[in-house]
């Protein structure tokens, strides 16, 4: 089999053309709840932000998510008293399966300009600072993206149907699932169906089930659960924790491959982004497990940083100006930002 690589570093990023003169750098976070857009001015070292509703196009459509996408950006642009013209670069990073009528939509409406990339390349900015390692995001879907001397490589991705192994949404499905073989005696017991009709306010766990087909829930509301999961989990409850042990291993699995294919050896980052890490070590040490058996040399950490951050740091690498931009200072000034 053909396996060219899903997703590709865009040409003005694998070989960026240098703007010594570039002062304000867009990077946007577009996702299926919200949309996040930041204006950084590298002299002044300020950020400027703006919002607007969900930019995933499997969510919305194509129209709605660039229109959300250019809304939060003039919000942004305004915020710092700048046009369009005055950006040395623009990033905009959008979550979903397939980024191209984004693209082709953002080109027509502000030119070549403007990059589009999928979230989780902004996700591997964050995670390495725009250098050789790899990010992975594990919050309501799961997606994995790496770059070293080998290329550039992704795994997973796929949505909730076809994928999202070790996610939230995996991880919440999963137990329910667990949850009604434990009802109808195919697989071992386990506090999830209780914890299951507590959590979705039903009396039985039958209803949990019809509930998950005729309301439908939502994606989120399904990845909230695996937050129950992991208390039962930590309180010792088996069926939980090999839930967690599994999807952390698939996960692991996917990394692993990304390892491979991009050609990383040595000492790398890997950085690891989203929700599903906050179950800590239950989570964090069948992964690290996994990796480690593939590459000794990977340092392994969570990642703080809100997402645009990578949005940003991926405009510094298309003009040239990475080294202006430490992913600390940078994380500190987002935080301060997002506070204010």
């Amino acid at each position: 089999m053909q396996r060219p690589p899903l997703v590709e570093l865009p040409a003005a990023l694998a070989e960026p053309t240098p703007r010594p003169g570039a002062r304000y750098l867009l990077g946007i976070d577009g996702g299926a709840t919200k949309t996040l857009a930041a204006v950084l001015d590298l002299e002044g070292r300020t950020l400027h932000l703006g919002h607007a509703g969900p930019s995933n196009e499997d969510a919305v459509g194509a129209t709605a998510a660039v229109k959300a996408l250019l809304d939060a950006a003039g919000a942004a642009l305004d915020g710092a008293g700048i046009g369009a013209e005055d950006l040395g670069a623009a990033v905009l990073a959008v979550a979903g399966t397939d980024t191209e009528s984004i693209i082709r939509n953002v080109r027509a409406a502000r030119g070549e300009g403007w990059i589009v990339v999928n979230d989780v390349v902004a996700a591997w900015a964050t995670a390495t600072g725009g250098r050789p390692g790899v990010g992975a995001i594990a919050g309501t879907g799961s997606n994995v993206f790496g770059a070293g001397p080998g290329g550039s490589w992704r795994t997973g991705g796929w949505g909730h149907l076809l994928g999202d192994e070790g996610s939230g949404y995996w991880l919440g499905v999963e137990s329910i699932s667990a949850a009604l073989r434990d009802r109808d005696a195919s697989g071992p017991e386990t506090g999830l169906g209780d914890a299951a009709c507590e959590f979705f306010g039903c009396d039985t766990v039958e209803a949990v089930a019809s509930l998950v087909y005729s309301k439908p829930l939502t994606k989120g509301e399904i990845a909230a659960f695996a937050t129950e999961t992991a208390k039962l989990a930590e309180r010792g409850d088996a069926v939980a924790r090999g839930l967690f042990e599994r999807g952390a291993t698939l996960l692991g699995d996917q990394i692993a491959a990304v390892i491979s294919q991009a050609g990383l050896a040595g000492e790398f980052p890997v950085g690891l982004i989203g929700g599903a890490y906050k179950a800590g070590e239950l989570y964090l040490e069948p992964l690290r497990r996994r990796v480690l058996a593939a590459a000794p040399g990977a340092r392994i950490v969570v990642v703080e940083m809100v997402p645009v951050g990578g949005s940003l740091l991926l405009a510094a690498m298309a003009c040239g100006r990475l080294d202006q931009l430490a992913p600390g200072e940078l994380g500190e000034l987002l935080d301060s930002a997002l506070v204010a």
